[in-house]
């Protein structure tokens, strides 16, 4: 009579005891970033989600600095800002592509608290038909321009840490650097690379009490969404359907957070949770909580996974079925 009471205790203990192997093992630990009264640098930060986070930012009391390429998109930005939160705002135009316009850009201006490298360009197209320029503009700009900001940044950034508090890298990524979709070879390859780039730097950087997080939006609603649409293969959007939409402030909103607490992987929506538990790996996580269930979780997401690859592969298929019947009449 004491086998189910038996069996009952050990299911309990089980996961307990996960749990608490999980709280003794889960590194970083757990941290706080202000915001209030601290220098936010932005990068990508005249239109879109870089716009929203600025405002945000300022209405939490940030001192923000803006830099992106257009100075006239800037100003605009600052005057939308400072009239919305009274606060003033930097503005800097530069190329995040060249490296030495961005050391002058970071040099001048204060000690960075929290550097966001929000920059990003988008076009998508199969692989054989896009052009080679256009593959290393993406790349140049979402992958090595952040390599750019942070070595230019870290200098400042490592000073007087311990007395100014702990400090924080965003990498703003996509899901499609979660997962690659059909047209956007070269997009999804630039967006990849932060992940080992995150990676990689929270290891050197840590001990500076700096605090990586990659920040995971969906497809959002901003300018450069709009030229992209324009040019997204029909297949592309069939496939990429099955995610939602989201405002550049929702994703600012979910952002912060995320960087306020010194998260490494931010998800902004249900679906990048659960692409969040299924690519994990070996990158680190802060809450014990999360550990835990990616994992228990991570083994059903690979199941998950791969009823979406059944969805995608045969989405492709009968795309290319019907162009073909398409092509006979």
């Amino acid at each position: 009579m004491a086998e189910p009471y038996y069996l009952v205790s050990l299911l309990l203990l089980l996961p307990l005891s996960v749990l608490f192997v999980l709280y003794l093992i889960v590194r970083p630990k757990p941290v706080q970033i202000p915001i209030k009264n601290r220098h936010v640098f932005i990068t990508g930060g005249s239109s879109g989600i870089g716009l929203a986070l600025a405002h945000l930012c300022a209405q939490n009391g940030a001192d923000v600095t803006l830099l992106a390429r257009e100075l006239k998109k800037l100003e605009e930005a600052r005057d939308s800002i400072e009239l919305a939160t009274g606060r003033g705002v930097r503005i800097l135009s530069a190329d995040v592509r060249d490296y030495a316009a961005v050391k002058r850009a970071v040099d001048a201006s204060p000690p960075i608290d929290v550097l966001v490298c929000n920059q990003g360009v988008f076009v998508p197209q199969e692989l054989e038909d896009q052009d080679l320029e256009e593959i290393k503009f993406m790349i140049d700009v979402n992958l090595t321009g952040c390599f750019h900001l942070i070595k230019a940044a870290l200098p400042g950034m490592k000073k007087n840490r311990a007395q100014l508090g702990p400090a924080s890298i965003a990498l703003m990524s996509s899901q499609a650097g979660q997962v690659g979709i059909y047209g956007y070879t070269a997009y999804s390859a630039s967006k990849f690379g932060l992940k080992g780039l995150a990676e990689a730097l929270q290891h050197e950087v840590i001990a500076h009490n700096i605090h990586v997080s990659l920040i995971f939006p969906p497809d959002t609603e901003t300018p450069g969404a709009v030229e992209e649409m324009k040019r997204r293969p029909q297949l592309t959007s069939i496939i990429a359907a099955s995610s939602g939409w989201m405002s550049a402030d929702g994703v600012a909103k979910k952002a912060l957070r995320g960087i306020q607490s010194g998260a490494f992987i931010v998800p902004c929506n249900f679906e990048g949770v659960l692409l969040s538990v299924a690519t994990a790996g070996l990158s680190p996580q802060r809450s014990f909580l999360w550990a835990f269930l990616e994992v228990i979780g991570m083994g059903f997401m690979r199941l998950v996974g791969l009823f979406f690859q059944w969805n995608w592969f045969g989405s492709i298929r009968k795309w290319h079925m019907e162009k073909k019947k398409m092509n006979k009449q």
